[in-house]
C-alpha cells in the first residue's frame, strides 16, 4: 500500500464506499464533507483527504465550486480500499469473537481495548461507535462502555425467532400500518441486488444488515413504537452470532425470493395473507438455523410451495 493510502483518510475512504453502497447511492449523488464527518464522527480535514483519494480512484467526481459526486461505485471495494476495509472488519470481528467466547468482560474501557488489541484510541473509538450504532455496546454514564447481553446459544437463538414469529406478523395487522413507498422500494432493491448475485459477494456483516433492515422496515410500517424498539433489540442480541454463522448462500437466495414475495403481498394490500406468510418464513429460518437438517429440508419445501 502506498503512503497516500495509509492512515485515517484511507480508512475513511473505504468506509465511505461501504456506506455509499449500503445506502444504494446512485451516480450523480452529491456527498458533502460535513455530512460524512457527522456520520463517521471525525473532523472535516480527513474526510476532505478521503474524498480526494476516492476521486483519484474514479469512485467520485470532483466539480469545482460544487464538491464531490458519486461517479461509479464498485460492486465491492478494490485494491488499497479493500485491504483497509478488510483490516478494519477483521479487527471488529475479532472483538466480536472474543465477546461471544466470554473473553471480553461486560464492562470495558477504551484503554483496556487499546492494550488488548494493540490499537490506537481513535481506532478503538470508531469500533465502539459502530458497536453502539448496531446496538450491542453502549457508553456508560460514568467511565467506560457496557456490552449488551447476547443470544449466544442455539436455545437463545431459537427463542429470538419464536419471539419474532409473534411480533412481526402482528405488526402487519396493526391499525396504524402504512407503507412508506420509498422505504419499501429501498429494501426491495437490496433484496433484488442480493438475488442478482450480491448474495455471493457481500460480507456476512452486510448480509445481516440487509436482512435485519428488511424486517425492521416492515415492522416500522406498523407505526407502533414498542414493536419497532422490540425488533431492534432482538436483532442487536443476535447480531454477533449471525456474523459468525456458516451461511448457506443458496438458501439466502431463496430467502430473498421470499422477501420479494412478501413485498408484493403488501403492495397488493393482502396484509392478513402476508402476516401468515411472514410467520411461516420466520419459522422456516428458525428451523434451518436451530433444528436438524431433515426438519430444515421439510420446512423449506413447504414454504417454497407457497411461492
Amino acid at each position: 500500500m502506498t503512503t497516500e493510502n495509509r492512515g485515517l483518510p484511507a480508512r475513511l475512504a473505504a468506509q465511505i464506499v461501504a456506506h455509499a453502497r449500503q445506502q444504494g447511492l446512485p451516480s450523480g449523488t452529491h456527498v458533502t464533507e460535513q455530512s460524512l464527518a457527522d456520520i463517521f464522527r471525525v473532523s472535516r480535514s480527513p474526510v476532505r483527504k478521503a474524498l480526494a483519494l476516492l476521486a483519484k480512484q474514479g469512485v467520485l467526481q470532483h466539480e469545482t465550486n460544487r464538491g464531490y459526486f458519486v461517479r461509479a461505485l464498485p460492486d465491492a471495494p478494490r485494491g488499497p480500499l479493500m485491504a483497509v476495509l478488510d483490516e478494519t472488519e477483521e479487527r471488529y470481528l475479532r472483538i466480536a469473537d472474543d465477546r461471544l467466547a466470554g473473553r471480553v468482560e461486560d464492562h470495558v474501557t477504551e484503554t483496556q481495548l487499546m492494550q488488548r488489541y494493540d490499537l490506537g484510541r481513535r481506532e478503538v473509538q470508531r469500533l465502539l461507535h459502530r458497536m453502539e450504532k448496531e446496538g450491542w455496546a453502549e457508553r456508560k454514564a460514568g467511565h467506560g462502555w457496557r456490552f449488551a447481553t447476547l443470544a449466544d446459544t442455539a436455545e437463545a437463538h431459537a427463542e429470538g425467532y419464536r419471539f419474532r414469529m409473534l411480533l412481526e406478523p402482528a405488526a402487519l395487522l396493526e391499525p396504524g400500518f402504512r407503507i412508506i413507498g420509498p422505504e419499501l422500494e429501498r429494501v426491495r432493491r437490496d433484496q433484488q441486488m442480493l438475488l442478482d448475485g450480491g448474495v455471493h459477494r457481500v460480507s456476512p456483516a452486510r448480509l445481516f444488515e440487509i436482512g435485519s433492515d428488511f424486517h425492521e422496515t416492515i415492522v416500522g410500517f406498523s407505526g407502533n413504537r414498542f414493536m419497532v424498539e422490540a425488533i431492534r433489540r432482538v436483532n442487536a442480541t443476535r447480531r454477533l452470532l449471525e456474523y459468525r454463522a456458516k451461511y448457506d448462500r443458496e438458501r439466502l437466495a431463496s430467502q430473498c425470493r421470499e422477501h420479494l414475495h412478501l413485498i408484493e403481498m403488501l403492495r397488493h394490500g393482502s396484509r392478513e395473507e402476508a402476516a401468515r406468510y411472514l410467520r411461516k418464513h420466520l419459522d422456516v429460518v428458525r428451523v434451518l438455523k436451530t433444528e436438524p437438517a431433515s426438519d430444515a429440508r421439510r420446512a423449506r419445501t413447504e414454504l417454497a410451495a407457497q411461492l
